[in-house]
């Protein structure tokens, strides 16, 4: 620096001079010793400069404006004054001139507040640090930062407060705020119809409602991808995106649960956020007795973890639970009693499985192969909607029991349905296929015939609608007469057929049929036990009777017929299902292939 002596006419005020753009200051109490001793204090100055040219003999104040003032007010009064002492500072170093204007005004008459922020703030943009302002006023790194966050707000937020329009706290807040913040802010002062949030009302509306602490992150801040907003006012930072920080918490909590079930609890349940843990709602409740672990999240993001609880209700089931098991009862039953409270409501699993229910129907339909084996598996396992039962082939009178056991067809059947017994694992004793819960119910049947081939599941099916086939039914006369079912093939006249006939009529109708009207006219008025042997001679070819081969009353025969015109069951069906068939009859001959050839 240089020493020398300048006219004040010849002197401007510096742009880096912190007062530069103020108002005149008020000079009224050194003016007096300026009138009769001139400015004895040098002022601290840099050439001026024109297109890059020093002027020569014309400075820029950049310390002591308030003696140039004094100055040039004692010469326009007329006052004839010394040049003013000046020293000059080297070109080309701004911040040590913004540095040398703070430091003289400082020990003088000290700027006011915001005045020094604008300049702590001009020395970082001409290249100072916070470290070096730090070091070179003797303040703390924090006290630094703190006025450089203030006087980085926007200059309208500076005046507001210099004005006292705004609150300590009011300016203080609006440092963790962005630029695009500051000016919503300024925004909503000038908006007449809505209010400015201040002091704390601030805080929330710049984090969305909430502050969230970085102190309450459970990751790691290093690895955060996201901004944080140090509080330079208080000992906190702040997420500035809640979004991003609950799921950077959420995946730390559920990181937490993880590892807490791999500890060996039962089960961890996570509260929803702000759900509060009441402990006098819970019973203390150890590890290996079922105890649970809870979580509780505050709204700002804090989490606590609570080890060894049950729900009062769950502390009771575990109880009973324990004494069932000591009893001897199924640790299944007790486990299933302690994990009793549902995952969801009864609303939302009535809306889980309509919708699962639909779609599965549709695929049903797209796939009738998987249809089939589905439909097989209720009918033999049954559901709540599907209760198919085997004929139950009861007969009141003993003589028809005997009769159907020695049953060529009855043989047969029991031959067919021991292969299906075989196939789905029910065993070789097995007497039926129909009802087999113990399977697995409908679930475990579809997965057994899901392995096998189509050829096998019509096997098991058929045998399924076999054994379910109502005797004494349309459909039996109806899959007779379709099958032209050969009756002659699995039965011949017994004893219980003969013993059982009791009309007379009848039996002269049987009669006629195999001895020839001759023969039955001739025997009209006989007792019934009389044609009943006669009959039974032609039948088995006794008593010189020539024997009738394979004959078949047309009682058994399909379609079946009666022998009077009394009323007759199976004749009455064979009459209901006649059009169903001689339609079916003509479709097939139209759609050759809308049944399998038998």
């Amino acid at each position: 620096m240089r020493l020398a002596f300048a006219d004040p006419r010849n002197l401007t005020l510096s742009p880096l001079n912190m007062h530069h753009g103020r108002p005149d200051p008020d000079v009224s109490d050194i003016l007096p010793s300026v009138r009769r001793r001139g400015v004895l204090l040098t002022l601290l100055v840099l050439e001026a400069t024109r297109d890059g040219v020093v002027v020569e003999d014309h400075f820029e104040i950049v310390a002591g404006r308030r003696r140039w003032k004094a100055a040039l007010a004692a010469l326009a009064e007329g006052v004839e004054i010394d040049p003013i002492p000046i020293g000059i500072l080297e070109p080309g170093d701004d911040a040590a001139a913004i540095e040398a204007s703070l430091i003289e005004n400082l020990g003088r008459l000290p700027p006011d507040e915001v005045t020094c922020w604008e300049t702590f703030t001009r020395l970082v943009t001409s290249g100072r640090t916070a470290e070096q302002i730090a070091a070179t006023f003797g303040l703390s790194d924090v006290v630094v930062k703190r006025t450089l966050a203030l006087g980085a707000l926007l200059p309208r937020i500076r005046n507001l407060y210099r004005r006292e329009e705004i609150d300590v706290a009011t300016v203080r807040y609006l440092t963790l705020a962005s630029k695009a913040q500051q000016k919503a802010w300024l925004a909503l002062l000038d908006d007449p119809e809505q209010r400015a949030p201040t002091g704390g009302a601030l805080k929330a509306w710049l984090f969305g409602g909430t502050s969230i602490p970085t102190k309450h992150a459970l990751f790691s801040l290093d690895d955060y991808p996201g901004q944080i907003r140090a509080d330079l006012f208080g000992e906190d930072s702040y997420f500035v995106e809640s979004d991003l920080f609950w799921r950077c918490q959420n995946e730390a909590v559920a990181a937490w649960r993880e590892a807490l079930l791999a500890d060996g609890w039962s089960e961890v349940e996570v509260l929803d956020v702000g759900e509060p843990f009441y402990s006098w709602k819970h019973a203390r409740t150890p590890k290996a007795k079922g105890g649970k672990v809870f979580i509780t999240i505050g709204v700002k993001g804090e989490v606590e973890v609570h080890e060894g609880w049950l729900t009062d209700r769950e502390a009771k089931r575990a109880q009973a639970a324990a004494e069932r098991a000591a009893r001897g009862e199924s640790p299944e039953a007790a486990e299933a009693a302690r994990l009793a409270r549902p995952e969801v409501t009864q609303a939302q699993g009535a809306y889980i499985d309509l919708h699962r229910h639909a779609a599965v129907r549709v695929a049903l339909t797209e796939h009738p192969a998987v249809a089939l084996r589905m439909l097989v598996a209720h009918a033999v396992a049954g559901s709540a909607h599907w209760q198919v039962k085997a004929d139950p082939r009861a007969p009141h009178d003993p003589s028809v029991a005997v009769s159907l056991a020695a049953s060529p067809a009855e043989a047969a059947f029991a031959e067919r349905r021991g292969a299906v017994t075989t196939m789905l694992g029910l065993g070789d004793d097995a007497e039926g296929v129909l009802g087999r819960r113990g399977l697995g119910g409908a679930a475990g049947v579809f997965a057994r015939l899901l392995g096998m081939p189509d050829e096998a599941v019509l096997g098991v099916a058929a045998v399924v609608m076999a054994e379910s086939l109502q005797a004494g039914s349309d459909e039996v006369e109806a899959a007779g007469v379709w099958l032209k079912v050969d009756i002659a093939r699995f039965w011949a006249p017994d004893e219980a057929f003969f013993d059982l006939m009791r009309d007379r009529e009848t039996v002269n109708a049987m009669l006629k049929e195999v001895g020839g009207k001759k023969v039955a006219d001739g025997n009209l008025t006989e007792k019934v036990k009389t044609q009943k042997g006669i009959l039974r001679d032609f039948v088995e070819g006794t008593n010189g009777r020539a024997k009738v081969e394979a004959w078949t009353p047309k009682w058994l025969g399909f379609p079946a017929q009666a022998y009077t015109r009394r009323p007759f069951g199976p004749a009455r069906r064979a009459r209901t299902v006649a059009p169903l068939l001689r339609r079916a009859e003509a479709a097939l001959a139209s759609q050759p292939a809308a049944i399998a050839a038998e």
